[in-house]
Formats: C-alpha cells, structure tokens, sequence
C-alpha cells in the first residue's frame, strides 16, 4: 500500500495545525515545524536563528523521510511558504513512494494577521511574531498554483 504525504500550507495564522489535527484524528503520523523547534529550542519568539532555523528544517525532514520510509502516512505542518519548499517534500515523498497531496488553508490576511497578533507564546502552535515579520510572511507567501500538481483548497480553520 502506498503512503500518503500530504503538506499543510499556508502562511502563519492561516489555521494550518488545525486542519493538521484533522488528519492526526484519522490516523496519520504527524510531522510540525512548530513542534520541532519548541522541542530544540524552546523559543516562543520566531523566526529563529539561521543556525536553529536549519537544524530544525534537517530534523524536520529526517522526521518525514524515517516516517515515510516506515510506511506512515504523514501531514506535515510547516508553512511550505515556496514552490522550491513544496517541490522538496514533493521529491522526498516520492522518493519513497508516497502519493502527496498539497493542503493550502486559505485565510484572509486580517483574520491570519489577528490570530498571530492574539498569540501569547504558551506553546509550539502559539509562537509570537512581530507585526511585522507576520505580515511580512504573509505577502510573500507563494500561492500554490493548480500546475504544482495534487492541491485542495481549504478555508482557514
């Protein structure tokens, strides 16, 4: 049977972790950036440190990879802000053999930008950012676009 990677996208706000407890309640593994990096570094501030910032992408994708490769189905929570970041994990699920499904959370800019605004830092899917870097964030994110391949739309949670 083949595995199922499926990648929750969407900018910070955008209500991806929990869309990301949807697929955890129908049995798929799960694999957060958030969660990585509150368990390495314990930082209720983001974006973290270049070196932090790349430490937890590389565990991130070991995750990934040893789940795939155990025959998980898998969601990843992480933003996938890039087509380049989209086509990583599109190349390392089909490296192992998974189908991978693309999960854009569509959510107006006001609504994300609040959301992160009302964050207090109390635990990995709570983490704080500047004004700022989220609106930041949030104009350049990358929409998904329908020649990336296998896409849903989903309004933010």
């Amino acid at each position: 049977m083949t595995s199922r990677l499926v990648l929750m996208c969407g900018p910070a706000g955008a209500g991806k972790s929990t869309h990301t407890r949807r697929y955890a309640d129908a049995g798929y593994a799960v694999a957060s950036v958030d969660e990585l990096a509150w368990e390495r570094t314990h930082a209720a501030r983001h974006p973290l440190p270049e070196d932090d910032a790349r430490r937890v992408a590389a565990a991130l994708r070991a995750r990934v990879a040893d789940l795939l490769a155990r025959g998980h189905d898998v969601v990843v929570d992480s933003s996938f802000w890039s087509r380049a970041s989209r086509d990583e994990y599109r190349a390392l699920g089909a490296a192992h053999g998974a189908d991978t499904l693309v999960v854009y959370v569509d959510t107006p800019r006001d609504v994300a930008l609040a959301r992160v605004a009302a964050r207090t830092g109390a635990h990995a899917h709570d983490v704080l950012l500047a004004p700022e870097v989220a609106a930041a964030f949030h104009d350049g994110f990358q929409v998904p676009t329908p020649d990336e391949g296998s896409t849903v739309v989903v309004p933010g949670a």
